[in-house]
């Protein structure tokens, strides 16, 4: 993200707000924005500089966001906000070719079922009002509203599908605008009817599927469906249900509603974590896992849920594996206050389960049972991390084990074909001062998936 940029656009855009406000409200208008008290400064556009330049830089993109959904700005500066603020965040690459493809395949239905619901997505994305000028000089209204109205709505077919995309500019759109617009198209909101929702998703899947990508059924809102843009080349096509972590020991557990999927942990259940919520298209953040773990637990303060779901996590760890327990400590020492904004790292994750072991089921039993580590990153990503230490690949005598090594990577190439992303750690990397490996390697693999990481360094604007 170019803070710097965001910085000079976003600053120019609160000052002008002082404008508008009292000497009075400038304090709340301030507080709502999250800006520190304007205490200083004779005007009000002084106080509110002073005010804006006092913030810190790390909160730069949550002030941007609360700005355009309390005060949005004229729609050309309010989308050069969001583009910067998208800059890293995770969207499928779609190329022009496909955007015109998929344009052409929705010619074979209608572009909405509610033209209100239908306008206001066109709001909210794209720039309308783009010829006011000439209408004050001529009394007619030449702008791309006007233009929709006449040939979209008073004149359907007039403008096919790829006229609209072509005049929206949605073929020359960021990837993330334009994911939101196909996402908005096949909305319950434009498309209050199940069966229609379903025929749009059909039609734009097929070319769609030439650059990797899909609309995908994510989640579920009001009785409808929701439509998500994944990438199909790292995406698993089912959604997680249960995530069985932080256990040193197998389960002992059993479905207490298997029509439900409800998972019940017969005995042990204080050596074994299941999260149970709903997780959706951003994945689990720490901060979601530590909402979870307060609420299960009945932690009100922060600090103590934070302090106790790190120490139940690093318990988990293996006691023979110290390098283990080095790549948690250092991803969480180098990123220390962007933790809650990352995705969580889940330590020892169940991924099969079987409750007979390896030798009764003989040659049917499944080769991997745990995850050293799991991320789960926007866009249904799955990041699995392993610690290979010398039991992964020589006998306990110390001599090469050749099969063991090669069982060891079917199961990595099982793991791949089933769309996670597998990355692994030699354990001698993690001896000693491991927190730069540690720090460098993720922060390489969350600007690969477009995850932000928060800013740590002074922008200057």
């Amino acid at each position: 993200m170019d803070l710097v940029h965001l910085c000079r656009l976003l600053r120019l855009q609160v000052v002008d707000l002082a404008v508008s406000l009292t000497h009075k409200s400038l304090p709340i208008t301030c507080e709502m924005l999250g800006l520190p008290a304007p205490d200083r400064g004779d005007t009000k556009r002084e106080k509110m500089a002073n005010s804006f330049d006092a913030m810190p830089e790390v909160e730069l993109p949550r002030l941007a966001e609360r700005f355009l959904e309390l005060h949005p700005p004229q729609p050309p500066v309010r989308n050069e906000i969001q583009d910067t603020l998208w800059a890293d965040t995770a969207a499928p690459a779609i190329p022009k070719r496909f955007r015109r493809e998929v344009a052409r395949a929705m010619g074979e239905d209608q572009l909405y079922l509610d033209a209100q619901r239908f306008d206001d997505l066109l709001d909210r994305l794209w720039v309308l009002d783009n010829d006011s000028f000439a209408v004050l000089l001529t009394g007619v209204d030449h702008s791309l509203r006007a233009e929709i109205e006449r040939h979209v709505h008073r004149n359907p077919g007039d403008w096919s599908a790829e006229d609209l995309f072509d005049r929206l500019g949605a073929f020359s759109a960021s990837d993330r605008r334009f994911a939101l617009f196909l996402e908005g198209l096949a909305s319950a909101d434009v498309r209050p009817d199940e069966a229609a929702q379903r025929r749009l998703v059909q039609l734009v899947n097929c070319p769609l599927s030439g650059c990797g990508v899909e609309l995908r059924e994510t989640d579920t809102e009001g009785g409808y469906p929701v439509f998500t843009v994944v990438s199909t080349h790292v995406a698993p096509t089912g959604r997680p249900k249960n995530i069985i972590f932080a256990s040193s020991v197998k389960p002992d557990l059993r479905f207490r509603d298997a029509v439900n999927n409800d998972i019940e942990i017969v005995t042990n259940a204080d050596r074994v974590l299941v999260y149970d919520r709903p997780i959706g298209i951003d994945g689990i953040r720490w901060r979601d896992l530590q909402s979870w773990w307060a609420e299960t637990r009945a932690i009100a303060d922060d600090a103590s849920a934070k302090r106790t779901l790190y120490r139940r996590l690093r318990d988990s760890l293996p006691q023979n594996s110290p390098p283990q327990s080095s790549l948690f400590d250092a991803f969480h020492r180098g990123f220390g206050g962007a933790v809650p904004d990352l995705p969580a790292l889940l330590p020892e994750v169940w991924l099969h389960w079987d409750p007979r072991t390896v030798r009764e089921r003989g040659p049917q039993a499944l080769t991997r049972f745990r995850m050293d580590f799991l991320l789960l990153l926007p866009q249904g990503v799955r990041v699995v991390i392993e610690v290979d230490g010398q039991h992964h690949y020589a006998r306990e005598d110390g001599r090469a084990d050749v099969a063991r090594y090669a069982t060891m990577v079917a199961a990595d190439r099982d793991l791949t074909l089933a769309a996670y992303q597998v990355f692994r750690f030699g354990a001698e990397e993690l001896q000693g001062n491991a927190a730069g490996v540690v720090k460098k390697f993720f922060e390489a693999l969350f600007k690969r998936y477009g995850v932000v990481i928060p800013p740590s360094q002074a922008v200057i604007c």
